[in-house]
């Protein structure tokens, strides 16, 4: 106790450093596993697939028709914008590129922490850096997050610039930038964080809903002028083609579409199925965002809408389940130690999320001895977990008990009380 007792009274600057140690300490493990100790045919492939539309508008070939060396032969699948925000990668080594690029998703799932769980980190004080650190580490370890880690994938900065752009109060590097902006520049990049738009409709902000889908169509008009061919390329053919992501019906989709896909009947049955199955799912989403919008927890409002991304989209790579650093906190709320079923709650959520369950499904489903059925919940894992990580969203936002959250400088607050937003301190927002 006198340790850390000493340990309180440092620097800001010395508990900063501290915290990032113990980050950079818990990273370690997917960071070796993924950039050491992985086959060099395998090495964060979809960063490469990144840098190659970089290189590719560099060099003047087409950016949709080029693929990564072989074995992996992986096309670009993203809009033309995201081949123009690649370009910076294109001047640099691959190698350099892999492990920058490794270093920025740990810098980028910090952040989310520190946004997502302001509530609560806020709370600790002078010990919010240590507080940060520890709550980081085993959301790297999500398989979901390490999985990004595992790609070299964008993920991480998609939920970043979401959560940023929604979140209340509203962070101070964004003061003089309109609401939806991030989450337009985002669509612009990845076509799932469109789920947002609905969101903003379905809340009646009108306004946000706009300045994302101006943000967009200005990005890609932009774009389009600077890559005319391949944006005819990207809008006209490669978007309508889903076989260039990768093997729908493959375990790696745990979208709704996907455990169909390997399960459910096929044609146009399986395909009604999906759709209705898809309308229940999002408008149960749908009104518990709106619920959350509607008593101000923006973080629970977040991560009902990131889990629709991953739910209502046809494909959805393990990885897109990033969300689910959000939706941890979302659970935990502002002090969980109040409610020890929120603490047990978030702490199953997470375990879930460490287990790979998905590739256990997969070894278990290679022996035919054992009952295919257990194979299948265990393949089709993260769609469940997803499914049920909302009814726990519902659940933790039904708690009826009254609590405060500090500003992001901890001079704001916002009172739940009775599920209205309001001000306390008066200052603006």
């Amino acid at each position: 106790m006198t340790a850390l007792r000493r340990i309180a009274t440092w620097s800001p600057a010395a508990r900063w450093a501290l915290g990032a140690a113990i980050v950079l300490a818990g990273a370690s493990i997917p960071v070796l596993r993924y950039l050491v100790f992985w086959p060099i045919d395998q090495w964060q492939v979809d960063v490469e697939v990144y840098r190659e539309a970089g290189v590719s508008i560099l060099t003047g070939r087409p950016v949709y028709s080029a693929m990564t060396e072989a074995p992996q032969l992986l096309p670009f699948t993203y809009p033309p914008f995201a081949a123009v925000v690649a370009i910076p990668l294109a001047f640099l080594p691959f190698g350099v590129v892999g492990w920058l690029w490794t270093f920025a998703q740990i810098a980028a799932t910090t952040a989310i922490v520190w946004y997502a769980g302001w509530r609560l980190i806020h709370r600790t004080g002078a010990w919010a850096p240590i507080t940060l650190a520890l709550l980081t580490v085993p959301m790297i370890w999500l398989h979901p997050v390490s999985d990004g880690i595992r790609f070299g994938q964008v993920n991480a900065f998609m939920v970043l610039a979401c959560l940023m752009d929604l979140r209340r109060p509203r962070p101070g590097v964004l003061r003089h930038v309109p609401a939806g902006v991030l989450v337009g520049l985002a669509m612009s990049i990845k076509l799932t964080p469109g789920v947002f738009v609905i969101h903003y409709i379905v809340t009646k902000r009108y306004r946000e809903a706009v300045t994302a889908v101006l943000t967009a169509v200005v990005v890609t008009v932009g774009a389009w002028v600077l890559l005319p061919e391949a944006s005819f390329a990207f809008w006209g053919g490669a978007l309508q083609d889903p076989t260039r992501l990768g093997p729908n019906a493959g375990t790696s989709n745990q979208s709704i579409r996907g455990f169909l896909l390997r399960v459910g009947p096929d044609g146009a049955a399986g395909t009604v199925l999906w759709l209705a199955i898809v309308a229940v799912v999002g408008f149960f989403g749908y009104r518990l965002a709106r619920r959350a919008y509607r008593a101000g927890d923006s973080i629970s409002e977040v991560a009902a809408v990131g889990l629709m991304a991953v739910l209502l989209s046809p494909v959805a790579w393990i990885h897109h389940l990033h969300w689910m650093v959000v939706v941890v906190f979302a659970i935990l709320g502002v002090d969980p130690l109040r409610d020890r079923r929120r603490l047990w709650a978030a702490g199953f959520i997470t375990v879930f999320f460490l287990c790979r369950m998905p590739w256990w499904g997969i070894t278990w489903l290679n022996h035919p001895e054992w009952p295919r059925w257990f194979g299948r919940v265990l393949q089709n894992a993260d769609t469940f977990g997803s499914i049920f990580a909302l009814g726990l969203l519902w659940w933790a936002l039904h708690l009826r008990e009254p609590w405060s959250t500090p500003g992001e400088d901890g001079t704001d607050a916002v009172d739940h009380t009775d599920g209205a937003a309001r001000s306390v301190t008066g200052r603006g927002r």
